[in-house]
């Protein structure tokens, strides 16, 4: 059950920022990129991961959410100002800062990422702790 909403949670991610980029027209930052770097193949390995019934796709999973957590946290960070904007790697076209959705007046582009990549390692986890 865990390796399937891990599934789904990378998928809605997936999808969700496909819809904001070519729907929407929101350019994504550096950092953003390199989030769907660490997200995008996550669908395809815990798709696999399912299909063959592989007890230990977690080893392949958990590096890539963890990697994605993290870049995730320094962009919510970057994002809401407790880092400061000169640290940025956005030098050239989109901020890593610009604020285009706010919704419920905390959920934003970084914070739904971040809700991703932690939702997918939790789930890793509790699925490793019970694969034998």
């Amino acid at each position: 059950m865990m390796l399937y909403g891990a599934w789904a949670v990378a998928l809605a991610a997936t999808l969700g920022s496909l819809y904001f980029s070519e729907i929407r027209g929101f350019a994504p930052c550096i950092l953003c990129w390199y989030q769907r770097i660490a997200m995008y193949p996550l669908v395809f390995i815990i798709g696999v991961g399912i299909l063959k019934q592989d007890r230990k796709v977690y080893h392949y999973v958990l590096p890539l959410s963890v990697i994605g957590l993290g870049i995730s946290v320094f962009h919510n960070l970057l994002y809401y100002g407790v880092i400061p904007e000169v640290l940025a790697p956005c030098v050239a076209g989109v901020s890593c800062t610009t604020r285009f959705i706010q919704y419920f007046g905390f959920v934003t582009i970084p914070f739904l990422s971040f809700t991703a990549f932690a939702l997918i390692m939790v789930l890793m986890v509790i699925y490793k702790k019970y694969a034998k």
